[in-house]
């Protein structure tokens, strides 16, 4: 039997009990002990399977990669290599027919103009490029190559 309080020597007043009963937690704490106890050796019960091997077909090389640039000025680089605008179409024509298709790497000044980047986004979707990836440097190699800007 539980009791929650006790009566006054005297007094019919209802005096709160100061004591905490832990029986029921001792009683709850060992019954999961138990539970565990019993269930531990079932948790390490592996089973055994003859699984079948298969052969897979090995995996195609990465499509290549063109480094298209372009600086301040607007001058683009193929590659490295200087390009003059009017000769873009071809080289981008020419990478899109390529199979499997070279994805298009672009890496742009931060000070070139929007207007640069987006006609040569226009040139590569009107040749048929379909992978365009952007290439930032990191912000701490950002700000250790150029220390007074941020």
């Amino acid at each position: 039997m539980m009791t929650f309080g006790r009566f006054r020597q005297g007094s019919d007043l209802f005096e709160p009990m100061a004591e905490i009963n832990v029986t029921p937690l001792v009683d709850v704490t060992l019954v999961l002990l138990v539970v565990f106890i019993i269930a531990a050796p079932l948790l390490t019960y592996a089973i055994k399977l003859d699984l079948p091997a298969a052969q897979a077909a090995p995996a195609g090389p990465a499509p290549a990669a063109i480094d298209v640039s372009i600086d301040a000025d607007g001058q683009l680089y193929w590659n490295g290599t200087a390009l003059p605008a009017s000769a873009l179409g071809a080289h981008l024509k020419r990478a899109a027919e390529a199979s499997p298709q070279p994805e298009l790497h672009l890496r742009a000044d931060r000070a070139v103009r929007y207007e640069f980047v987006a006609q040569l986004m226009a040139a590569a979707q009107r040749a048929g490029i379909q992978h365009i990836g952007f290439i930032t440097l990191p912000q701490s190699e950002a700000g250790a190559s150029q220390p007074g800007q941020r």
